[in-house]
């Protein structure tokens, strides 16, 4: 029986911010953009949750929400920094550790440098050693797979630690709500609650059919995590499957000329980041959401695979042909590349079933 440990790090950016500077402690802060602008909070710290402010959300309702909360511009590079501590502290337990963001990472210490035969233990010492090392605190979800030990890890949030031993995991099931699952969102939650599955394992009853007339293919996967089973192992070199470069304006892009070259910008980026991790691709992908928030993507896959910053942004900007973009008004652009090989081999290998990624629904 595996040990898989999922860590998540607590408010990362707001947590780093009010341990740099003492006179945040304590006050809700929101780290993001300007609320004059279309600013969003990038992090939010537990003093400020309970007024509703939340990522993702626009700065300025943030700011309605809670009148004095404090906004701090982003620092990334402290970031990157506070991030880079704490994966060094996981990688001298055990090599098996995938990364899933700056703040948050799976580890399998089945097998594990301090010779610990639980998790639980595991999980402890490397709570401890992250707050001695960066002054910030992580929850820790312990659990025989990757599932249950992503949705521990956010159960008694913050500075937390859940385990779900193996006798316990159908106890743990009867009582998950159907949108305990990441990637059931409202929408999808909602039309499965119509069908009258409100909990997880009640899946476990539905026809595969009807269930795939709701989730699509994902039905099958669906079904096997209603049980408890998830099999994927935890993959410390997963390769990027895409990378993307998005932009929300402050104010909303009607000229032509503009737009195409704000794609063209976007597209050459994104050629750099292909560069540096030694990747060529064949599919560009162009999003564009309109001032009224409808949101549409175009794709074009190139006869061979590449990196060549002209044919990338020259297709990317080719793509806009195919949109609305300047006689419609613009609030968000987005340039992507994917179906990646490396130099040189030929085209990239059909893309692994859905089942074996992290199980995202695509209808919200």
């Amino acid at each position: 029986m595996r040990r898989i440990l999922h860590l998540d790090m607590d408010a990362f950016y707001a947590s780093v911010e009010q341990r740099d500077d003492p006179s945040l402690r304590g006050k809700p802060v929101a780290v993001g953009g300007s609320p004059d602008g279309r600013g969003v909070v990038c992090a939010a710290s537990y003093e400020a949750r309970p007024f509703g402010v939340r990522s993702a959300i626009p700065m300025s309702r943030a700011l309605r929400l809670c009148p004095d909360l404090v906004i701090v511009r982003p620092d990334f590079r402290k970031y990157r920094a506070a991030s880079s501590e704490v994966f060094k502290l996981f990688r001298e337990v055990t090599p098996l550790v995938e990364p899933l963001s700056l703040d948050e990472a799976y580890l399998d210490v089945t097998e594990n440098a301090w010779g610990e035969t639980l998790g639980l233990r595991v999980a402890e010492r490397l709570k401890t050693s992250i707050r001695e090392t960066t002054g910030l605190t992580a929850s820790a979800g312990v659990a025989p797979n990757k599932f249950l030990a992503k949705i521990a890890s956010g159960w008694k949030k913050p500075d937390g630690l859940t385990v779900i031993a193996p006798e316990r995991v159908e106890r743990f099931l009867q009582g998950l709500p159907i949108d305990a699952l990441w990637g059931v969102g409202p929408v999808t939650a909602t039309r499965l609650r119509a069908q009258g599955i409100d909990r997880l394992v009640d899946v476990r009853t539905m026809p595969t059919d009807e269930l795939r007339g709701i989730v699509g293919s994902l039905a099958p996967w669906l079904k096997q995590l209603a049980e408890g089973v998830d099999d994927r192992p935890v993959e410390p070199n997963r390769d990027a499957k895409s990378a993307s470069s998005e932009n929300t304006f402050d104010k909303d892009l009607t000229d032509a000329v503009e737009i195409r070259r704000a794609v063209d910008e976007m597209a050459r980026g994104v050629v750099k980041w292909l560069g540096k991790k030694d990747r060529v691709a064949r599919t560009v992908t162009l999003k564009v959401r309109y001032s009224d928030f409808t949101t549409i993507t175009r794709s074009q896959t190139l006869t061979s695979p590449t990196s060549d910053e002209e044919t990338i942004a020259s297709q990317a900007v080719a793509l806009l042909e195919r949109t609305e973009a300047g006689t419609r008004a613009v609030r968000l652009l987005g340039v992507g590349v994917h179906n990646f090989s490396r130099p040189g081999e030929g085209p990239p290998a059909r893309a692994a079933s859905r089942k074996q990624d992290a199980p995202r629904l695509p209808f919200d």
